[in-house]
């Protein structure tokens, strides 16, 4: 069976959903959704990095609900973060569900009963209103933090605690846009603060998410995630591949989200980036790690953040591209990797 594909966006992930889309022979690219004037019209091959295709990009909406897509990949930066509407994204996929367009994203919503009965019951509405199903998938949250602790946790009798740790140095990380504007790392304490309350809000729901979602797979019995945050100040000037780190900015940030049964901590999943080596070196150094204390007690190690793969962009997009035959046949309604079958690579 061919799966026709419409595109939803042409950034980093976008790019690589797209170009595959064209390219697989399983899946037929039939549209390219872009947000910039300056790209609609374009020839969607130019936009992905592929010889010309003869698909024109849209900025017109009502061309992907009018086609024949039997899904929309949506991949564009996170409304939660960028723009101004924070809705704009749940906006977007609920009028593709309801239209009758399977919707596989990469923007959040994994595990929409964390953000509460409203939104769930919004997603569930547009997909019976079109008889369509609503996936959300990653690299982490969407593959390391939770469907690799699913996994393992086959292999227990009892489950007493989980830890998730990702530490990552992005001292050779060459993307002043990433690093300083995104990311927010540079940034004196209080303009960190006020700059990135969206982005805070964002990731607390990101991986909240995929804390309850192990937890209910696993029924820990978690009823409540608590996240902390620290930052660490540069002491020195750093130099990084992205630019200077100036003395006294924000050359570090570790965040904490744990999950909760009864008050007793039964999940966290860790996250420790720095821009430089020697930033906080109290806080986890190391590789990524899983470690399960149970029956029996195990422990699984990675390589570093950024060489356990060699391209985190083609990671996240093939996990969304190889969801699609299991999307589009799966039963219409919210599919979370709780509910879908084990997702592979059908080339």
């Amino acid at each position: 069976m061919t799966y026709k594909v419409f595109q939803w966006a042409s950034g980093g992930v976008g790019r690589q959903t797209g170009r595959v889309a064209a390219q697989r022979a399983s899946l037929e690219l039939v549209g390219l959704h872009v947000y910039s004037p300056q790209k609609a019209g374009m020839d969607a091959g130019e936009l992905l990095g592929i010889e010309p295709i003869g698909i024109k990009a849209t900025k017109d909406i009502q061309k992907v609900l009018d086609s024949d897509a039997d899904v929309v990949l949506h991949t564009p930066l996170a409304s939660k973060v960028y723009g101004d509407n924070p809705d704009q994204d749940l906006d977007d996929i609920c009028t593709l569900l309801a239209a009758g367009k399977n919707v596989i994203t990469v923007v959040g919503y994994m595990y929409p009963k964390v953000y509460g009965d409203a939104v769930v019951d919004r997603l569930e509405q547009a997909c019976r209103s079109g008889a369509s199903t609503f996936h959300s998938t990653g690299l982490n949250p969407g593959w390391l933090g939770d469907l690799i602790p699913l996994t393992m946790s086959a292999l227990c009798e009892r489950v007493d605690h989980v830890h998730i740790l990702e530490a990552s140095n992005f001292e050779h990380y060459p993307s002043p846009e990433i690093m300083f504007e995104s990311m927010g790392f540079n940034s004196e304490p209080d303009e960190f603060e006020r700059s990135s309350a969206r982005r805070t809000e964002w990731l607390n729901g990101l991986f909240s998410e995929s804390v309850q979602m192990v937890a209910d797979g696993m029924n820990l019995g978690v009823t409540e995630v608590v996240s902390t945050q620290q930052l660490a100040l540069a002491e020195e000037d750093l130099q990084t591949a992205a630019g200077t780190v100036r003395k006294g900015t924000v050359a570090g940030q570790h965040w904490r989200w744990a999950g909760l049964a009864n008050g007793e901590e039964r999940i966290a999943h860790e996250t420790v980036w720095r821009m430089h080596s020697c930033v906080a070196p109290d806080w986890a150094v190391g590789n990524n790690t899983i470690t399960f204390k149970g029956a029996p007690s195990m422990h699984l190690e990675f390589e570093s953040n950024f060489a356990f793969r060699s391209d985190g962009n083609l990671g996240t997009a093939m996990h969304a591209v190889n969801a699609i035959p299991y999307v589009v046949e799966a039963q219409p309604g919210i599919q979370t990797f709780l509910d879908l079958p084990w997702i592979m690579c059908r080339q």
